[in-house]
């Protein structure tokens, strides 16, 4: 394992039991998180982007916002619903982020998840032919990648308001590198050679289709290597990037043990998401030295370079941090990390 980062859905309810009571919360405590984790020598910085809810929803202002606070940490996202996205645009929003961050952008995207709304891409301005979203996502997903490669296709006006440089013309502003730094979140073992394919890293989260009937994670475990053939067999020239979530709770005071004394389980989950069948990864609840047991037993987290420790964001930025540092301090170690 060689990095590991926090991973934030941006809740906020306004309820007296929750430290996010509003949006302004959960964007301002999302910066301060990430501010922290960088202090306690975290690896990473990454949120969760939902539309119509009271969750994190437009990623770039944080993300810069983020990246002008912190010096070191991967600032990313876990992940982006494509089908939202003008494709463009966001490659607009993305190149000044990074820019803004140094180059520290990890930006996770894909099809996205069960909505709050029905087909909500479409109050946006998208419409997939027929049913087909996962095509529509694709599509942008791939437009996306040729802007911020550096594609020029634009035909440059005779008249311009400032002189402009020969040939057609790309967007801008660019950042070097940032190409290989976009991660497809994959629930499939084919999407999972897809994004190998157009050579991005991948994300594999805290629940996948259950294509075997095998625990999550050895599920994944094989979904990294089907990845990692296809990347093989397209022949790019960099190595690629992988990275699992999970919900890991060191029980280390009576605080921890008051929230999440009774959360662990010994076993996987099955639900229904979008009429497919999935199977969502356990919480890891437990004293260091038990945790340290199990998670050595997860072959999709021996499989990663990268961990994404799920956070429970209401309850506040000092009691999240205290989190990360007892995973950093007590677990991480007995993982290989560093």
């Amino acid at each position: 394992m060689k990095k590991i980062g926090f991973l934030s859905f941006g809740h906020w309810t306004p309820s007296p039991q929750s430290q996010t009571r509003t949006a302004a919360d959960a964007l301002l405590q999302s910066i301060d998180l990430a501010v922290a984790v960088e202090e306690l020598g975290g690896d990473g910085a990454y949120f969760r982007v939902h539309h119509f809810a009271r969750q994190l929803a437009s990623p770039f202002p944080l993300l810069a916002a983020v990246g002008a606070r912190t010096s070191r940490i991967e600032i990313g996202t876990g992940v982006i619903d494509m089908r939202y996205e003008n494709p463009l645009y966001m490659a607009e929003d993305a190149g000044a982020a990074d820019l803004i961050a140094g180059g520290r952008l990890q930006l996770g995207i894909s099809r996205g998840s069960p909505e709050q709304v029905v087909d909500g891409f479409r109050y946006f301005g998208y419409q997939p032919e027929g049913d087909d979203h996962a095509t529509m996502a694709r599509e942008h997903t791939e437009v996306f990648l040729d802007a911020i490669d550096g594609n020029r296709f634009a035909q440059p006006s005779p008249r311009p308001m400032f002189p402009n440089p020969p040939g057609l013309l790309g967007i801008e502003p660019q950042s070097e590198g940032l190409r290989e730094r976009i991660w497809w979140g994959s629930a499939s073992d084919s999407t999972a050679a897809w994004a190998a394919e157009h050579g991005m890293n991948l994300m594999s989260s805290t629940l996948k289709e259950d294509e075997s009937g095998e625990p999550l994670h050895v599920q994944q475990r094989k979904q990294i290597e089907a990845f990692r053939s296809a990347w093989t067999a397209a022949g790019h020239s960099h190595e690629p990037r992988v990275s699992v979530s999970r919900s890991i709770m060191p029980l280390v005071d009576e605080l921890d043990r008051a929230y999440f004394g009774v959360a662990g389980g010994d076993s996987d989950q099955i639900g229904a998401i979008d009429n497919m069948r999935a199977v969502f990864g356990r919480t890891y609840a437990a004293e260091p030295d038990k945790l340290i047991e199990q998670l050595r037993g997860d072959e999709a987290i021996a499989a990663a370079d990268t961990l994404l420790l799920t956070v429970p964001n209401q309850l506040g930025v000092d009691y999240n941090a205290h989190l990360v540092e007892s995973v950093l301090t007590h677990v991480a170690p007995g993982l290989g990390w560093r």
